[in-house]
């Protein structure tokens, strides 16, 4: 994995370039990709709405003129990321609320503990906020953020996996670590055994891995790799030390290989997203675009967190996690969205 920019260049170059360029982080860089293609997708939604006179100027009494919602992409941007980081920390607390207590301040102000739905709750309410603040269709607007924001997921998940950041699956024990950190294939008890093992003599008891577990040996024509990554050098330290490791820093790898679920939400994120672009045009109905998007969020959500580990809950006959009680809501908000969308005229001609 590449923590930071230091390992990439280790990767390319097999030295390590001086301890200033680690202040450059893989995660912050592909999370700074994903803002700004988010940012271009929406600007160019609004500019089309604009032209079709969707949404119109309105007043802005600092410079004393009349602004287009486009033109205020830099802002909606920023209240967005602002209000998500806000939201994706909070929630995430809630979610591994034993660990939070423990350390309150640390929890909010690591570089890790995101929950994307919580982020996306409470950069929904800011939208709100600034949207009737500035006299833009609060619809309109969440429709031209749609594509943005699955574009910009998929981005922000392949952050996650070059990093290491522990967004990861359930063990697929059907390979094991070695100790020169290279993945083998063994027998389904081998596997079983080597689960418990890791378990139950975790160093980072506050981490201490779950014991969900699949054993699926990659199909001859699929790359191994697709199936099982135990995620060296992680940006969470996480797993048990190899003597190969290149750093002191990030020393660790993952003894029983995890499903890299980062890597099929990433790919599921850019599908749906060119499929949102596709037909974008073709929605008459404010709301119907925002609908469809949590409807294949939702969706895409709740399928990845069936080998997903995350926290659960206990409703009494099932266990449901954090995520997917937000995702099944969010599909039914958004089938709501799209079955009750009423036809709107544009507020005037083309620009």
């Amino acid at each position: 994995m590449f923590p930071d920019f230091r390992y990439i260049i280790y990767a390319i170059s097999g030295h390590f370039p001086p301890e200033w360029v680690g202040l450059f982080k893989t995660f912050g860089a592909l999370v700074a990709v994903a803002f700004l293609a988010g940012t271009w997708v929406i600007m160019k939604e609004l500019k089309r709405k604009e032209k079709e006179g969707l949404l119109q100027p309105s007043f802005d009494e600092k410079k004393k003129t009349k602004v287009w919602p486009s033109e205020r992409v830099s802002e909606i941007v920023m209240i967005a990321a602002v209000g998500g980081l806000i939201g994706a920390k909070v929630f995430n607390a809630l979610e591994t609320w034993d660990d939070f207590i423990l350390d309150p301040i640390g929890s909010l102000f690591s570089r890790s503990g995101l929950t994307f739905y919580g982020g996306l709750i409470v950069a929904t309410a800011v939208f709100y906020y600034y949207a009737k603040k500035h006299k833009i269709r609060f619809a309109h607007l969440c429709d031209a953020a749609a594509p943005a924001l699955m574009l910009a997921y998929g981005i922000g998940r392949l952050g996650c996996q070059f990093a290491g950041d522990g967004d990861w699956g359930i063990f697929n024990s059907a390979y094991v670590t070695m100790a020169d950190g290279s993945l083998k294939q063994v027998s389904e008890q081998e596997g079983r055994d080597a689960v418990m093992y890791y378990h139950n003599h975790a160093t980072q008891v506050s981490a201490r891995p779950d014991t969900s577990f699949a054993y699926a040996p990659a199909p001859g024509f699929l790359p191994r790799w697709l199936y099982a990554q135990n995620y060296p050098m992680n940006v969470g330290n996480e797993g048990m030390d190899y003597p190969s490791a290149p750093s002191p820093e990030y020393h660790r790898v993952l003894p029983v290989s995890v499903f890299p679920t980062p890597i099929y939400e990433a790919v599921a994120s850019t599908f749906l997203f060119f499929l949102l672009w596709g037909f974008r045009r073709r929605l008459s109905k404010p709301w119907q675009m925002f609908g469809i998007y949590l409807v294949l969020n939702g969706l895409e959500r709740f399928l990845v967190e069936q080998i997903r580990v995350n926290t659960t809950y206990d409703l009494g006959f099932i266990h449901p996690t954090q995520a997917e009680i937000i995702a099944v809501g969010l599909m039914l908000a958004g089938a709501f969205f799209f079955f009750k969308a009423k036809p709107e005229l544009p507020l005037a001609s083309s620009q």
